[in-house]
């Protein structure tokens, strides 16, 4: 498992069974579309909704740029989650969001299916991408073994409201009830160099709350968040991005280092403050965001 280096500040759902709003969302600036067909689907639209998918990803009606297409796929207790598989595979999608794992029994499982069919086409190993939503306690105590589970998964996702049913708690502002769990899954993601993607913000309106919010998960570690509305994609973005600022003291800092290390010299001194190998790496991963951000 491995973070894939790509850009994922914001991911947006669309509904798959909705062609007008998948008309929309190939114009936005969103790092990748997420045609979803769980939550946004209603149960007896589901056969329709594949369609759509399958369509939208083949026809060339749209155009999706350079944003990434996945497909959500039904959670694997429905009895959906193959159907919509086999449904949506040939169309070729960069990969697929997986939702409500709790073992990574799932996942193997979806891999192998992928796997065949890279075979088949003489496709590389892995050139579908996993992404998978932890949302119930089960997924959190079994997040080891989740993401140890395959090379193709390349994030986890965060789910605050169907977590806070789980857990049998009530969401409050600030989200105190489901903090333990947010963390939980930063930690894991970074032991296992996975990209870690927050819940949705569901306040549409609250663009304060909005910023607030994206700003603290990112200093968290968050990599990404999802997106539920056109609205948030630019500001969240704006937040995923290294600033100018910080780009260009992340350069200087590198360039010290290489220096201090041509002389032999491991910790130095850098415009005041004390710098070793955390600082490098810290200042690494900035500049690793601005390149892939298009800022360098």
């Amino acid at each position: 498992m491995a973070d894939d280096g790509r850009l994922r500040r914001t991911m947006l759902f669309v509904p798959g069974d909705d062609t007008r709003k998948i008309a929309k969302a190939v114009t936005l600036p969103t790092d990748s579309i997420i045609l979803d067909l769980e939550d946004g689907v209603g149960i007896s639209s589901k056969e329709a909704a594949r369609k759509v998918v399958y369509d939208a990803l083949t026809s060339g009606d749209y155009d999706f740029g350079r944003a990434e297409r996945l497909v959500r796929l039904n959670g694997d207790t429905t009895g959906l989650q193959e159907d919509d598989l086999k449904a949506t595979l040939e169309a070729k999608p960069d990969g697929f969001v997986l939702p409500k794992v709790e073992t990574s029994a799932v996942i193997r499982y979806i891999s192998h299916i992928l796997l065949n069919y890279e075979n088949q086409l003489g496709l590389a190993p892995g050139t579908f991408k996993l992404l998978a939503l932890v949302e119930t306690a089960r997924g959190m105590v079994n997040l080891r073994d989740i993401t140890n589970s395959d090379p193709r998964l390349v994030g986890l996702m965060f789910g605050a409201d169907d977590m806070a049913a789980s857990l049998g708690a009530t969401r409050t502002p600030g989200d105190p009830e489901v903090e333990h769990e947010r963390r939980e899954l930063v930690l894991y993601c970074a032991a296992f160099d996975l990209q870690c993607i927050d819940t949705p913000w569901v306040n549409i309106q609250d663009f304060d709350g909005l910023l607030e919010d994206t700003e603290r998960v990112m200093r968290l570690g968050y990599t990404g968040r999802l997106v539920i509305h056109p609205s948030h994609l630019e500001p969240i973005n704006e937040i995923f991005t290294p600033p100018g600022d910080a780009i260009d003291y992340a350069r200087r800092m590198i360039e010290a280092h290489n220096q201090h290390q041509t002389q032999g010299k491991g910790v130095f001194v850098f415009e005041g403050r004390m710098i070793d190998m955390p600082g490098i790496r810290q200042s690494e991963r900035v500049l690793a965001r601005a390149q892939a951000a298009g800022r360098l």
